[in-house]
């Protein structure tokens, strides 16, 4: 199964594509794990493997094993698709999506790059303060999503700050 799902039936794909899920790349139509699991979540689409229809944990497991921070980025997803915004795979500086304004998707770039962090979840300042800076100059706005431990996502929005030293 790999980093991606490949969707066989054309017209399925190119619904989905309209609908802001999956790419076509490597010959295909690809959804990202992340993806392949809200639809699966929300009745919208079935995988087999094999000949043998997965269900939801069977796709979950599968999906840990090559990444295992895909049920963070699932939870993150699918909030994000429930409040209307279409997501797409991070690219790089740590971020975890690309994030398109409402009725954006298709017109316009991304206006949001999100990080995804868990509850409790450590992350270097300056390591963070340089995405950040990244983001920025690219005009787009940084945002944190924490996933807080009864599965809740809160967003933050995060712009550059910088430390003066204190000298007396």
């Amino acid at each position: 199964m790999g980093d991606c799902i490949r969707v066989s039936d054309k017209s399925s794909a190119q619904k989905l594509s309209l609908d802001g899920y999956g790419d076509d790349e490597d010959g295909g139509y690809n959804l990202k794990p992340f993806e392949a699991l809200y639809l699966m979540a929300m009745n919208k689409m079935s995988i087999t493997q094999d000949d043998v229809l997965l269900g939801f944990d069977d796709l979950l497991e599968f999906c840990q094993e090559e990444d295992p921070d895909i049920l963070s980025k699932y939870l993150i997803y699918r909030d994000l698709r429930t409040r209307g915004y279409v997501a797409k795979d991070g690219f790089g500086f740590g971020v975890d999506f690309r994030v398109y304004d409402r009725g954006d998707f298709g017109v316009r770039g991304a206006q949001f790059l999100v990080f995804g962090l868990d509850q409790g979840d450590r992350e270097r300042a300056g390591k963070f303060c340089d995405s950040i800076d990244e983001i920025t100059k690219m005009g787009k706005e940084p945002v944190v999503a924490v996933i807080e431990s009864r599965g809740e996502i809160i967003y933050y929005k995060t712009n550059r700050i910088t430390f003066e030293n204190n000298k007396p």
